[in-house]
């Protein structure tokens, strides 16, 4: 008896709550031990209830929902339900139950007031917990202290008795660990388990990240081990791969990359076609299924691109070093080649293990230069190879007008990078622009990891697929809401919309006031993109097979279709006993895979907003020309053209009293008729900024904008 077959029983018509005794004889059970524990598990779950009597249902026959705990910091949050075709559901403050942010709930859905009001439930069971340890500052109150997480939609202090405090002092950066959960109208109490520095200290504030997000710092000793060990080229593994070490290759990258997952090539064929190679690093080789490194990169799932370190998903004698496709040695690689014709179409491909040796090591900088610049000396420099980078931004233009005509949706927000000082603090906030150079990356990168993904569809083996769903409906409706404001509506049923229609609003809006404030919505408005055992599509690239083929070194996801690829390259078609191992496997893997990306994201972006506040902290009194970004009943946000965003709050604009239409999204004087509203350029002064707390106040300043 497995999950699926238990859920299926249980889906019957006739089927009636049951206790474990009852299910036990009704279904025949001979192992009652390993039957008892897959009840436990899958309650655990939340895939069923166990009632008050003891007796076993499916959740929503119950109606209750699964899912996981969005707390905010005010103290109220969301349920985001494991089913993905179920909307978001409100839980209020006095409805928590003792729960916190992230923890695994279920929920019952308490009465709608009226038609059209939002779907609001209370907690009434906690499945997992997800905070056992927390990070925070240490305050000492004397005979008791409490410690402040560093999380603010954890929203309430952990109480610290005083034989727990285990030398922690006032001002500390520390690590608590939980040891009675929070009720209804009672604190969490913790322990000291770890004090790391002082508030403040250089290096303590990403450090605190790093904690707070569970990050791995070190690998552990036998990992190493392994990675030295295997660490080097030997001749039998040049046995059974093609020898492309005289073709032509660069790899094209950031300065300050280390590792190089991917090399491209690109000829021209006799019948005018293109001949492009992407040639990935074969980590596979080194990486095997289930050995020591697989174990950790498993659980790490991804590489953590913080704002003053890397956190590797390999060791660096595999990510830095032997799997890098670093220039001028050779290196083992998985290779596509394609065929693609004038239009953009991939009309051939093959994709084999081989052996390289890249010939220049290319910065995006230097590409654009050569490309854009028409700059000489890099022009001399790199002269043998300049006609395949002219050639390159062809065919990436042909490729992404193709993408485009399909209706992807191309959002181009402005990205920020810190720059640091010896000591860790930011020294500058310079924008990072995708030129050229990164476009013919990301495109080729886009036509490998599409072409990967639909051959191994077609040969329906088992895969991990990078999907990206349609929007909710009921988002869907709420975004075409907002849009109505401004005379735009995406076109379509909510239930069947096509990323055309939101390309069509980007362009609309591209160079108006409302630009910025109006892709962000619809960025929102979309699910968040996800690794399944399926092929369901990308909503976003208006693909209909999509993989992530071209980044082993730093995502899982890539290593485990690497080696399911070698597999059938070796042996053509796998038993169905290996093919049943893998698909298992690949829910778990796209899981596992998920979770972890999503931890990855939220603590780069942390860690790239504590340093955008704790560079304006030593601005404060300045004053800066910037854009309003959004306008609110309670003050105007503005965007400065470093990317930093604060709010002026509607009571620090004092020349009279401010009234806010929501219609128009402005706010209007009521005296003298003045009108703040999106896109207007602003001068600004820095009021204040808080670096604990993340946040930037603004004021308006005297002077007008030059």
């Amino acid at each position: 008896m497995n999950e699926q077959e238990l859920l299926s029983y249980m889906r019957e018509s006739t089927y009636k709550p049951l206790n474990a005794a009852e299910l036990i004889e009704a279904l025949q059970i001979q192992d009652v031990k390993d039957f008892l524990m897959l009840l436990r598990n899958m309650e655990s779950k939340g895939l069923i209830v166990l009632t008050r009597k003891n007796k076993y249902g499916l959740p929503d026959k119950m109606g209750l929902t699964a899912g996981r705990f969005q707390a905010h910091s005010k103290g109220f949050g969301f349920l985001i339900p494991d089913d993905r075709e179920l909307s978001d559901i409100f839980i209020g403050a006095d409805n928590t139950n003792g729960a916190m942010h992230n923890d695994r709930i279920m929920v019952r859905q308490l009465k709608q007031q009226g038609e059209g009001a939002r779907q609001e439930g209370e907690i009434i069971r906690i499945l997992e917990r997800a905070n056992q340890r927390v990070v925070g500052r240490f305050e000492d109150a004397g005979r008791y202290a409490f410690v402040l997480p560093d999380e603010q939609r954890l929203a309430q202090d952990i109480f610290i008795a005083k034989d727990s405090f285990n030398g922690a002092k006032d001002g500390d950066k520390v690590v608590v660990e939980i040891t009675k959960w929070p009720e209804a109208r009672r604190n969490a109490e913790g322990a000291v388990v770890e004090i790391f520095g002082r508030a403040g200290d250089p290096g303590i504030d990403v450090l605190s990240i790093i904690k707070k997000f569970q990050l791995p710092e070190e690998f552990p000793e036998h990992v190493l081990k392994q990675a030295e060990k295997i660490a080097v080229i030997r001749e039998e593994d040049y046995q059974g791969r093609r020898d492309l070490r005289l073709l032509p290759m660069v790899t094209i990258d950031g300065e300050d990359a280390k590792d190089l997952d991917d090399a491209v090539s690109l000829e021209r064929m006799e019948n005018g076609h293109w001949y492009l190679g992407v040639h990935i690093a074969d980590v596979g080789h080194y990486v095997q299924e289930n050995n020591a490194l697989d174990r950790e990169a498993f659980a790490r799932g991804t590489s953590v691109y913080m704002v003053d370190r890397v956190i590797p998903m390999l060791p660096r004698q595999l990510s830095n070093d032997i799997c890098s496709l670093n220039a001028g040695v050779d290196r083992l690689a998985m290779t596509c080649f394609m065929e693609i014709n004038e239009q953009g179409e991939v009309l051939s491909h093959d994709i084999t293990p081989a052996v390289i040796n890249v010939n220049e090591r290319m910065t995006y900088t230097d590409v654009n230069k050569i490309l854009k610049e028409n700059d000489p000396d890099l022009i001399e420099r790199y002269r043998d190879f300049v006609p395949m980078f002219k050639d390159m931004s062809v065919l990436m233009y042909t490729l992404q007008q193709k993408r485009l005509l399909r209706g992807a949706i191309n959002f181009e927000f402005p990205e920020a990078k810190v720059i640091l000082d010896e000591e860790g603090k930011p020294a500058a906030i310079v924008k990072r622009t995708s030129d050229v150079g990164e476009k013919i990356i990301e495109e080729f990168m886009i036509a490998a990891n599409e072409t990967v993904a639909e051959e191994y569809y077609w040969r329906k083996a088992p895969f991990l697929y990078r999907v990206h769903e349609s929007p909710d409906p009921d988002k869907l409706e709420e975004v075409n809401e907002f849009l109505h404001r401004f005379g735009y509506h995406i076109k379509g049923s909510v239930h069947e919309v096509h990323p055309k229609a939101y390309q069509d609003i980007i362009e609309k809006v591209e160079g108006r006031p409302e630009d910025r404030l109006i892709s962000t919505v619809l960025l929102r408005s979309m699910r968040h993109a996800r690794y399944a055992a399926e092929a369901l599509g990308h909503f976003g690239l208006s693909s209909k097979y999509y993989s992530h083929f071209t980044s082993p070194i730093r995502r899982y996801p890539d290593l485990v279709i690497h080696r399911v690829i070698k597999e059938y390259i070796q042996h053509g078609e796998l038993s169905d006993q290996r093919k049943e191992k893998l698909r298992k496997r690949m829910d778990e893997y796209a899981e596992q895979s998920s979770f972890r990306e999503k931890i990855a994201e939220d603590a780069e972006r942390e860690s790239l907003e504590m340093k955008k506040v704790e560079y304006m902290e030593r601005h404060v009194g300045e004053s800066f020309d910037g854009v309003i970004s959004g306008v609110t009943a309670f003050g105007i946000f503005v965007e400065l053209d470093n990317t930093v965003e604060g709010l002026i709050h509607v009571s620090t604009i004092t020349d009279d009293y401010y009234e806010f239409y929501e219609k128009e999204l402005t706010l209007m004087g009521r005296h003298t008729r003045k009108v703040y509203k999106l896109g207007d350029p602003i001068h600004i002064t820095v009021a204040r900024v808080n670096v604990e707390e993340r946040f930037i106040d603004f004021e308006l300043a005297c002077e007008e904008p030059s």
